[in-house]
Parts: structure tokens; sequence; C-alpha cells
């Protein structure tokens, strides 16, 4: 090993001593989220059979298939279940102790896949119904990233209700960096959900979501502020959603005590800080958008204005 590579590596070990940020192999081990980016892969397999598979499964095969997959998606989800319950565990347990509750914490989650799958359907069904340039059902489960996005958040939503620490965020953040919705696993989602484009999206922790509920591209939920810091922890921060809301392209709602009634449909690049009630429409007005002929400005008349 040269000097120069020496030289490099002990300025980086003395930066780990000074700063920290390490997950130390000789003491608690946090959460994979390497291993838990492909566990969460799998348990997309398991919840859209074919879709997130190289080759397609033959009907004959599928319960074999379907056996193994979850055998190994039990066993390498109950370790990284362990590791976070020995991050944060819950009371003073053995080892022995936290490592029977991973088990049936694991167990528990693997028994809610149907139901996933059951709101799921919902989820394609309103994407399908909602945006004219589906051709199919099946093309929105394999094509559109919102169906990623709202199946991870649903599958950690789960865990998130076990309490589990960092394996939750970790799969959501996961979705975040492949569909460019930001779905907090704490948020309450309800059936029929369908965001449009989706990219740009931001559902807060704290977010209530009631059925047939639709968003474009941009909109956010979020908190009115965060100056609180960890005193606002297990308070309402984020808005509640109502069902039959359509929330259009760039629109951002804050605050816990924001509730946007039944029915109503919030437009394009609306910044709306009070609740409103059902079958309201809300609408931004102040800017003024003016249409002039192009070979008039083009000879030197007056500039757009927007």
């Amino acid at each position: 090993m040269n000097t120069t590579v020496t030289r490099l590596t002990e300025q980086l070990i003395e930066s780990y001593a000074r700063v920290g940020g390490i997950n130390h192999l000789d003491g608690v081990n946090l959460p994979s989220k390497s291993a838990i980016a492909l566990i969460t892969v799998d348990l997309l397999r398991l919840l859209f059979p074919g879709f997130f598979d190289e080759k397609p499964i033959h009907s004959s095969e599928i319960k074999m298939e379907t056996a193994n997959l979850m055998d190994s998606v039990m066993g390498r989800l109950e370790d990284e279940v362990y590791k976070s319950l020995e991050y944060s565990p819950t009371g003073n347990l053995s080892k022995k102790d936290l490592r029977a509750v991973a088990h049936d914490l694991t167990c528990d989650f693997l028994s809610k896949l149907p139901q996933i799958r059951h709101l799921l359907q919902t989820d394609a069904e309103a994407a399908y119904h909602g945006d004219p340039a589906a051709l199919s059902k099946e093309e929105v489960i394999v094509a559109y990233p919102f169906i990623e996005a709202i199946a991870v958040q649903r599958m950690a939503h789960q865990l998130y209700l076990k309490q589990l620490a960092l394996i939750p965020r970790i799969m959501t953040e996961w979705a975040h960096g492949r569909t460019g919705m930001d779905l907090h696993p704490g948020a309450r989602i309800g059936s029929h959900f369908f965001v449009d484009h989706c990219t740009g999206t931001v559902i807060g922790e704290t977010c209530e979501i009631g059925n047939h509920v639709k968003m474009y591209q941009g909109v956010g939920l979020v908190a009115r502020s965060l100056s609180g810091g960890q005193q606002l922890r297990g308070h309402k921060r984020h808005p509640t959603i109502e069902d039959n809301v359509t929330i259009y392209a760039g629109t951002t709602i804050v605050g816990g005590e924001t509730v946007i009634g039944a029915g109503s449909t919030i437009g394009a690049n609306v910044f709306l800080m009070h609740s409103v009630p059902p079958n309201s429409l809300v609408l931004y007005e102040e800017v003024n958008v003016k249409v002039l002929n192009k070979r008039d400005r083009d000879s030197g008349g007056t500039d757009f204005q927007i």
C-alpha cells in the first residue's frame, strides 16, 4: 500500500472518530439500506407477480415460485427487523426475545400483503379511469412510477404502525429516489388514490387522505413550520384531505389544522393555509396572462407579460 493511500485512509479514519456516523460492526448494527432495497423489490414481486420479474411466471409454477420468494423475504426481512429492534428496543428484551419479536412482526407484516394488494388494485383502477392516456390497468402497474411509490408506501405504513424504527423510512426514501414521489410512511392514505405524473409530490407524516383523491405533479401536503423541532413529534402537522378531492399541479396545502372538505377541487399553484368547506372550488387568480400577436412583438411591440 503506497504512502498516499495510507495518508488518505488515516485522514478518513480520524474523521470517523471525530464526527461519528459509523454503522459499527462491533456494536448495535443498523438495518442495511442495500438489503432493504433488495427486499423491497422482492416485496413488489410478491404484490404484483410477473410485473417486477424478468420473465413471466407460468400459472402452474406460481405457487412454488411464491413460496420460495416468501421464504427468502421472510428470512432476510426478519434479520433487518431484528437490527431495528436492537437499535430502538421496546423494554429490556434479551437477544432471544428480540429474535422472537422480530419473527412475529415479520410474519404479521407479510400476512397484510393480501390486504395491501386489494388497496393497490383500487389505486390502479383510479389511475386507469383517471388518465385517458392509460391503455390498461396492466400498463398502469408495469409503467407508472406512481404505482411503485404508493405500493412501497402502503407496505412501509404497516411497519410504521408497528413503531418499527428506520426500515419504513428507508423503504419510502428508496421509492422516492426512483419515482420522485416523497410519501412518508406515516401518512394515512385511503383507497382509489392516484397522482398523475407524480414527480415532485410531497406528503408529510401526519397527512390523512380520504378515498378517491386525485392529485397532480408538484403538490405538497406539508407542515406550517418546523421551527419547533422535536417538540412537534407526535402532533398533527400536515393537512387532512377528505374524500373525492382533486388537487391540481403545483399546489401547496399547509398545516395540521387545515382540512380540505369532501368533493372540493383545488386549482393549480394555490398556496392554502386554511380549511375549506366541502364542494369548494379554490383558484389562484392573482396573475393575469396577456396574449399578444408574435408579429407585433417581433416588430418592436410590447413584450409578453405574465
